[in-house]
């Protein structure tokens, strides 16, 4: 097996009415920090607007060099993640990733709170559509995806996000759960596959 190239610039999108305050987000900042310091880093909060929150990914990895980025993904961010990588070509890390989105927060239509800050914010009907919008047909070069799939998601479908990522390489969890609680155990292998071990 040939040792993946180390990625310099990563990207993290977390989930729908999450933050960069998820435990996910701050233990890979601190790890970041701690052993590659000189890695471009970036972990914005995404605006409720899934057309919004797009056009700033591509706005902060302009300039990025595809074969030495990546993005990891946190449900939602996951579906993000992917159309992202499908788009500039790079590496994506996929933590039990929304498949349907649009079909599945349809019914989250109306205010809504952040979990981390309790901040008010309105998931408009016409998310929906943009989300719909940012769907991509079937995954391109499987080998730059790596999922993490835990039967015991509480939220999603690991049946579903498996078949997504089909031909990926995918590291399936018999329990666990949505938020991932178990995440330093499985770390290490997105080291891996980032070329960051």
């Amino acid at each position: 097996m040939t040792t993946p190239i180390p990625v310099t610039h990563l990207l993290y999108l977390h989930g729908f009415r999450s933050s960069p305050l998820s435990t996910k987000a701050r233990k890979i900042a601190a790890w970041i920090a701690a052993a590659h310091p000189d890695l471009v880093w970036r972990c914005p909060q995404l605006d409720a607007s899934p057309r919004a929150a797009f056009d700033a990914m591509l706005h902060t990895t302009r300039g990025w060099p595809p074969e030495r980025m990546a993005v990891i993904g946190s449900s939602l961010g996951g579906y993000y993640a992917t159309a992202l990588a499908e788009r500039t070509g790079c590496r994506a890390v996929l933590l039990n990733p929304a498949v349907e989105p649009a079909r599945d927060l349809a019914t989250q239509v109306g205010p809504t709170t952040a979990w981390h800050s309790g901040e008010p914010f309105e998931f408009r009907p016409e998310y929906v559509e943009e989300l719909r919008a940012l769907a991509v047909g079937d995954i391109t070069r499987p080998e730059r995806y790596f999922a993490i799939v835990a039967k015991g998601d509480e939220v999603l479908s690991w049946q579903e996000m498996a078949r997504r990522y089909a031909g990926a390489s995918i590291k399936l969890l018999e329990s666990s759960d949505h938020a991932l609680s178990d995440f330093d155990d499985h770390w290490p292998d997105v080291q891996r596959f980032l070329g960051l071990a």
